[in-house]
C-alpha cells in the first residue's frame, strides 16, 4: 500500500471515528435502537466486560462521571491506559519509552489484564 492510500485510509478511519463520537454524544445509546446490543448479554443474560461502554462514554462526554462509572467502571479506568497505548503505538512512544511499553504492554501485562478483566466480569455479574 503506497503512502497516498495510507493517508486516505487514515483520514477515513478518523472520519468514521469522529462520526461515531458525534452520534454517541448526540444520542443516548440506552434510548436509541441503532446502537448495537451486546450479543453475549442477549444470549446469556450475563454482562461482558464491554457491556455499558457505549452508555458510559455517552455519560463521560456529558461530564456525568458517576453514571459512567456505574455503567462500566473498568472502561472508565481504562481510558488513560488506552490513550497511552495509542501514543506508544502511533506517536513515536515506542522509541521514547521502550521500558514503559514493555512494562504496560508486554507479555506479563497481558496476563494481568486478562486476570483483571475476568475478575471484573465475574464480579459485575455476581454482585450487580
Amino acid at each position: 500500500m503506497n503512502s497516498k492510500n495510507k493517508k486516505i485510509r487514515k483520514v477515513l478511519l478518523i472520519g468514521i471515528f469522529l462520526i461515531f463520537l458525534f452520534m454517541l454524544y448526540s444520542y443516548n445509546p440506552q434510548h436509541n435502537i441503532f446502537f448495537p446490543k451486546c450479543p453475549i448479554y442477549q444470549l446469556t443474560g450475563w454482562q461482558c466486560p464491554g457491556c455499558g461502554s457505549q452508555r458510559a462514554i455517552h455519560c463521560l462526554m456529558h461530564l456525568d462521571f458517576i453514571q459512567a462509572f456505574r455503567y462500566n467502571a473498568m472502561m472508565v479506568f481504562s481510558i488513560p491506559y488506552v490513550v497511552f497505548g495509542i501514543y506508544i503505538e502511533y506517536f513515536n512512544g515506542k522509541s521514547r519509552h521502550p521500558r514503559m511499553r514493555k512494562f504496560l504492554f508486554g507479555e506479563k501485562a497481558c496476563y494481568l489484564l486478562l486476570i483483571i478483566i475476568t475478575i471484573f466480569t465475574v464480579g459485575r455479574n455476581l454482585i450487580g
